[in-house]
């Protein structure tokens, strides 16, 4: 970084093609193990309002939501329709590319909390598309970015690929007070069974602004 800023080559890719082209091919896999999943899913379970509608942003063939709460809304945002399609907690979705065009096609304040499952090592315009989340969120509201060690590689950024877990964490963080939308951001180690499942951590913060 220069000036502590993020610059344009920070978010270089190993594979610059559209991605249109690497996301036309369904994956209909969960890109965690078991224990991982089971961690996230009670991680949501407290952490995300009940009957609230949820934004499952960058959304696959599953939202890893807790099966036994209601949510009023599931709006999946991602590449595949064949994947969005096969996700079951989805009561509606889109697809749309991020790297393309970094804002998202929803009202103000339209969401009361908004997921990112394993996926925000692929964002080239983070800033942007947090400053996006906060304004579709309404105050007080929760984004939760969770992230692994796994992804696809060719796809991932250059400063997520050059980083470790404890770094990505502080990236995530960066994303969430450079966006300008959020309250301080919360690191939370969800990580099961250490070494002998996925490692995984969720960074998550709250919509400035009184909850209404």
């Amino acid at each position: 970084m220069a000036d502590g800023k993020l610059q344009s080559e920070h978010f270089e890719r190993i594979d610059d093609s559209d991605d249109t082209l690497f996301y036309a091919e369904p994956r209909l896999v969960k890109h965690i193990d078991e224990p991982a999943c089971e961690a996230l899913a009670l991680f949501y379970h407290v952490a995300l309002p009940r009957g609230g509608a949820i934004l499952d942003l960058m959304s696959s063939c599953v939202s890893h939501l807790p099966t036994d709460i209601e949510y009023s809304r599931v709006c999946g945002l991602g590449m595949n329709k064949v994947e969005l399609d096969a996700n079951p907690r989805l009561s509606d979705h889109l697809v749309h590319d991020l790297t393309e065009n970094p804002t998202l096609p929803f009202a103000d304040s339209e969401f009361d909390a908004c997921i990112i499952n394993v996926s925000v090592q692929y964002l080239i315009h983070p800033i942007q598309v947090f400053g996006e989340i906060a304004r579709v969120l309404k105050p007080g509201s929760v984004c939760a970015a969770s992230f692994s060690n796994r992804c696809f590689p060719t796809k991932a950024v250059a400063i997520w690929r050059a980083m470790d877990d404890r770094d990505h964490a502080r990236l995530v963080e960066y994303y969430f007070v450079e966006s300008g939308g959020f309250e301080e951001p919360e690191l939370t180690n969800l990580s099961p069974n250490a070494g002998e499942s996925d490692p995984l951590y969720v960074v998550s913060a709250r919509r400035l602004g009184a909850a209404t």
